[in-house]
């Protein structure tokens, strides 16, 4: 009897976790792969969004700051430039 009081509060305790839902879950691999795959894209998809908006944010600090034709900084980014469409023509 007392083995049986400890498997039901076990029992218990695994369904206020949904420790059981995630065992059902882990018995089916296709639907791991599915999730996971989706997870991945998903993921993917988030960090090439915010690489393009945190390059379009860089490229046009950098065109304000050659607009405002500082010495220093605006013959390094001229140089970039220049590398840059060097680079591009090949």
């Amino acid at each position: 009897m007392r083995n049986n009081n400890k498997d039901i509060k076990q029992k218990e305790s695994f369904q206020e976790t949904k420790m059981c839902e995630y065992l059902e879950f882990l018995d089916k691999p296709a639907k791991v792969l599915w999730t996971n795959f989706i997870r991945g894209v998903a993921s993917g998809l988030g960090m090439a969004i915010g690489f393009t908006i945190l390059g379009a944010l860089v490229l046009f600090l950098l065109k304000s700051m050659v607009k405002l034709n500082l010495p220093l900084v605006g013959q390094y980014i001229a140089e970039l430039v220049r590398i840059v469409q060097e680079n591009m023509k090949k």
